[in-house]
């Protein structure tokens, strides 16, 4: 089985639990020879965050800075050829499914049918209370926006639901998705979010699950698809560990693999054997041109060995 490989990109967000130093300076240019990389590079997809608005409380860890996914996604659809887009993740539950279907069929329309749509439940309670949401009631949100979107993104030219939360009918969105159906990837690693990823989603995005807890996450989403009746195949995804092709002359970290691309293939196949098909890289680095050098060197040398 061939492992599939993607990135959440850099300058795009800004956490201090990821972002090296040289984002901070960083800006549009950046991410458009970045995603070109990447693109150019065989990578299967490449990803943007989502959050509206960071607090007081967090903007020290969090930073202020996350662009917004679909206008981000859109301008590097318009310099990219090939990669898939993903919102990784879109917190759907903060807006109205109209106002999101309005905007992803559109990006997945615009840019040939690469959308990725990438849905979680969200965790900043001040981004909830501002725009008038329940943010205790977020996961039963989510699980019935998944449910509007699947209809707003469908082929139906005037889609209807009838919730608890969202109800519409009548209502016409041009232009429609260019893919059949855009796939859903749900992300989180609670308990209710595996079981909606499992019940819900196309694929699985798990958010920081270390290896060894993978196995018994992977097992319990495919128990729970199996006593739904479920036989779709479902896309399981993995972080991996921070990366480095070569051997560093700095202090990439204690957690960083490094090394030959033959060592850095052998580790990342074990995600395959646990069942995963397709792992979400990330890459050291001290400037652009040095991230942009490791992507090519993770698509030349290292990505053909992940069979």
């Amino acid at each position: 089985m061939s492992l599939d490989y993607g990135i959440q990109l850099p300058v795009q967000s800004q956490s201090t639990l990821y972002a090296e130093d040289w984002e901070a300076g960083a800006g549009a240019a950046d991410l458009v020879e970045i995603a070109r990389a990447v693109d150019r590079a065989g990578f299967a997809y490449l990803a943007v965050c989502d959050h509206v608005a960071i607090p007081r409380r967090l903007a020290e860890a969090m930073s202020t800075v996350w662009y917004d996914p679909v206008a981000t996604l859109a301008h590097l659809a318009a310099v990219t050829e090939r990669v898939r887009l993903l919102s990784h993740v879109a917190v759907v539950g903060l807006r109205h499914p109209l106002l999101s279907a309005k905007q992803y069929a559109t990006l997945d329309h615009l840019s040939g049918g690469r959308l990725v749509l990438g849905v979680g439940a969200g965790h900043v309670r001040e981004e909830f209370e501002v725009l008038g949401v329940d943010f205790g009631r977020r996961g039963a949100v989510l699980d019935e926006v998944i449910d509007a979107l699947r209809a707003a993104l469908g082929a139906d030219e005037f889609p209807s639901h009838h919730g608890k939360f969202y109800d519409f009918d009548g209502l016409g969105q041009r232009p429609r998705p260019a893919q059949e159906r855009v796939p859903v990837w749900v992300g989180g690693s609670s308990p209710a979010a595996v079981r909606r990823a499992a019940l819900k989603g196309d694929g699985w995005l798990p958010q920081g699950d270390p290896r060894d807890r993978l196995p018994d996450q992977i097992a319990r989403l495919r128990r729970l698809r199996e006593e739904a009746g479920l036989e779709e195949p479902i896309t399981i995804g993995a972080i991996t560990e921070p990366l480095y092709v070569g051997t560093p002359d700095w202090a990439v970290g204690r957690r960083t693999l490094s090394g030959a691309p033959e060592a850095l293939a052998e580790s990342l196949r074990a995600y395959g054997a646990m069942g995963v098909h397709q792992v979400q890289v990330r890459f050291r680095s001290r400037s652009r041109a040095e991230l942009i050098d490791q992507i090519e060197a993770f698509g030349a040398d290292v990505a053909p060995l992940l069979t």
